[in-house]
């Protein structure tokens, strides 16, 4: 249960690379690809958003890959994956991108931006370029030119590896529409607006928006399904466990009342007899915490190995589990030894 707690908190804290606060998501569903610059054009004018730009897909999420990418000096074996993303332009500003190099998609002062692309830092390291900006790659019967550079962000899974990426310009494909809503305002207030102005111009479809935020978040369902899940059987196996504890403790206790009687007579404190009666359960609990701390070490082992982002298993991880195990039934059976004492 703490190996598991240990590798959600240690995903959660994995730099994510853009910023998701006030981000939302809209498919370009009926009218709005048609009137998208109307829409745009409307909510940057009212104060509702800072910046908005067209996607092929969310940031939280990947939808296209290619073993395609073409650049100069790549080795004919190459087979790199790389994941590939379409954005028009101001996506490192509305996403909140770290540029590392170069510039963000601007083609009212740079044209041909449209045929603009921009790389992650692995892909640069994969094509092995000194000086990426103004190289020339190519994908399909396209070429693009590298105008910026970017820090590695977390598109799929937070427990995964950064995949090498290519963002292609507005010359690309788009689905989706990111909006950086205005934070000077509470987000209630600029929704309710923004649905006006997307009713305006989109009237048969209704207004439905995603949070990258939560949908972020919703990546680490299935890992606190298993921390939940771990938790409710080791609390059940704990209680269980004490209920066999309390039960035997009771039945020695009866067993044994003579004997304490007769130290008691002899001068034995309340203290020793406690002592006398419980050292043989936790030398049961010692032997069992030997036997199954290999068992779990083993265990979390192969389920850690399903992530390539993960914690090392330290030891005072068993130490402490082990400490609390003593200290669990130590309470649970000095009870029983007390009161016969």
């Amino acid at each position: 249960t703490i190996i598991v707690s240990q590798q959600i908190r240690y995903a959660q804290k994995r730099e994510l690379g853009y910023n998701k606060n006030n981000l939302v998501y809209h498919f370009l569903s009926g009218d709005i690809e048609k009137n998208y610059l109307l829409i745009k054009n409307e909510l940057l004018q009212s104060g509702l958003a800072s910046s908005i730009t067209k996607t092929s897909a969310p940031v939280s999420q990947g939808w296209s890959d290619s073993w395609g990418i073409e650049w100069e000096g790549k080795a004919p074996d190459d087979k790199t994956d790389f994941d590939r993303f379409c954005a028009d332009e101001n996506l490192v500003k509305t996403c909140g991108f770290q540029l590392v190099q170069g510039r963000d998609f601007d083609l009212k002062s740079y044209p041909t931006d449209s045929l603009g692309i921009i790389l992650n830092e692995s892909a640069v390291k994969v094509m092995n370029f000194k000086s990426p900006i103004g190289q020339t790659i190519k994908d399909g019967d396209k070429q693009w030119h590298v105008i910026g550079v970017i820090k590695d962000f977390i598109m799929h899974s937070p427990f995964g590896n950064l995949k090498p990426m290519v963002i292609e310009g507005a010359k690309g494909w788009f689905n989706v529409m990111h909006i950086k809503f205005n934070d000077a305002k509470p987000m209630k207030e600029n929704l309710a607006a923004a649905e006006k102005i997307f009713k305006k111009y989109n009237p048969e479809y209704p207004f439905e928006y995603k949070f990258i935020d939560e949908e972020y978040a919703n990546k680490f369902n299935n890992e606190k399904r298993t921390e939940a899940l771990s938790g409710l059987f080791a609390g059940l196996t704990i209680f269980i466990s004490c209920l066999g504890l309390f039960g035997l403790a009771t039945y020695m206790a009866e067993n044994r009342i003579k004997e304490i009687g007769v130290r008691k007579v002899l001068g034995a404190s309340v203290v020793n007899i406690t002592t006398l009666l419980s050292k043989d359960f936790l030398k049961l609990v010692v032997i069992a915490l030997l036997i199954a701390s290999p068992l779990a070490w083993w265990s979390m082992k192969a389920w850690l190995e399903g992530y390539p982002y993960h914690i090392n298993i330290e030891w005072w991880v068993f130490l402490m589990a082990g400490l609390l195990s003593i200290l669990v039934s130590l309470f649970t059976v000095s009870y029983q030894s007390v009161k016969a004492a």
